[in-house]
């Protein structure tokens, strides 16, 4: 269910085609995670300075903050080709091969949820990485053959969403590591700006600031919201988008001043109104509000935590003060 959710920081269907149209293309053009960028600056600097490909590269951290697009400035500044894949696409051997064979010297390869590649290819994965060379046994039993198979120096990006699900033989093997932090305000805005201009569309300040601050840190979030407000100042507004159309639009759309939508309330309304705030295991809380555990866990939990509403405690989770003052509910006294 949360991949159709209108604030689901996961790449959906309808998105793929409006964010090749609005990614930038170099790192002047990239707003935010300004550590990582600067550091990559000089990295692929240094590279090119050598003549050497740059080193692997892994970016970890939550969806939806730029990691594919920076991928592709890298191969951009780089002067080189970029191929794109993801972990759950390469369940063989071959299907990494058919991929590293068109490699050449200096190009990047991406590999979005790395975490999820078979484990299999995860070890051949290995002598690619470090001789450029991949190691294919052909036949089977006794008749069985090594294949090497050599290809050009390559980068490596890989992606996760969860750093912590990676081998420890496949994290050591990226010589440069990057952590993506949500955005702020600030950046948001200026994400904001950018792609309504590229979109050709009139926007005012306090529309910016209001997009920027419900759109939970998350530029492609952000972007998703700005076309909706577009649609509607299209069909019931004069083409621009002003105030009154913002809030019309967040309003019908059911998305709050801090970005949250019905089943984050519902989660906190659960916890308040059935758990007397908590805690409460979160098993229970799936069964109350009809969603699965796991769906809470990524892709609701860590917001409502990150905005201090909600808790994960050894005895359950458990709503905070702050969540009784954002619904408009009185504090308990034991609060």
């Amino acid at each position: 269910m949360s991949e159709h959710r209108l604030t689901s920081a996961e790449v959906q269907s309808y998105d793929e085609e409006m964010e090749t149209s609005l990614r930038p293309k170099t790192f002047r053009d990239f707003v935010g995670q300004k550590t990582v960028t600067d550091n990559l600056k000089v990295y692929t600097e240094a590279a090119k300075l050598r003549g050497e490909p740059l080193d692997h590269v892994l970016f970890y951290g939550p969806p939806g903050l730029g990691k594919t697009t920076l991928a592709g400035v890298i191969a951009e500044e780089l002067g080189t080709e970029l191929y794109v894949t993801s972990g759950p696409a390469l369940q063989s051997p071959l299907d990494l091969a058919q991929i590293l064979s068109r490699l050449n010297t200096g190009d990047v390869l991406f590999i979005d949820e790395i975490h999820r590649m078979n484990r299999t290819v995860e070890e051949i994965l290995y002598s690619a990485m470090e001789d450029f060379t991949l190691h294919l046994v052909q036949g089977k039993g006794m008749g069985a053959n090594m294949i090497d198979v050599h290809m050009g120096h390559f980068t490596l990006i890989g992606a996760t969403t969860r750093a912590g699900s990676l081998s420890a033989p496949l994290r050591d093997r990226f010589g440069i590591l990057s952590k993506f932090d949500l955005y702020g305000e600030d950046d948001l805005r200026r994400i904001l700006a950018r792609s309504a201009d590229i979109l050709g569309v009139d926007i005012d300040d306090t529309s910016l600031t209001e997009l920027a601050r419900r759109s939970r840190g998350t530029p492609r979030i952000a972007n998703r919201l700005l076309r909706r407000v577009r649609d509607f100042s299209q069909v019931i507004g004069t083409g621009a988008i002003d105030r009154e159309i913002t809030e019309k639009t967040l309003r019908a759309l059911g998305i709050d001043s801090i970005g949250l939508e019905q089943l984050d309330r519902d989660i906190l309304l659960t916890l308040i109104r059935r758990f007397r705030g908590g805690p409460a295991g979160i098993d229970a809380i799936a069964a109350s509000v009809g969603e699965e555990r796991v769906t809470i866990e990524d892709a609701y939990e860590p917001y409502l935590v990150q905005q201090g509403l909600l808790l994960r405690t050894p005895r359950g989770r458990q709503v905070t003060p702050e969540a009784y003052e954002h619904l408009g509910l009185p504090v308990p006294e034991n609060e």
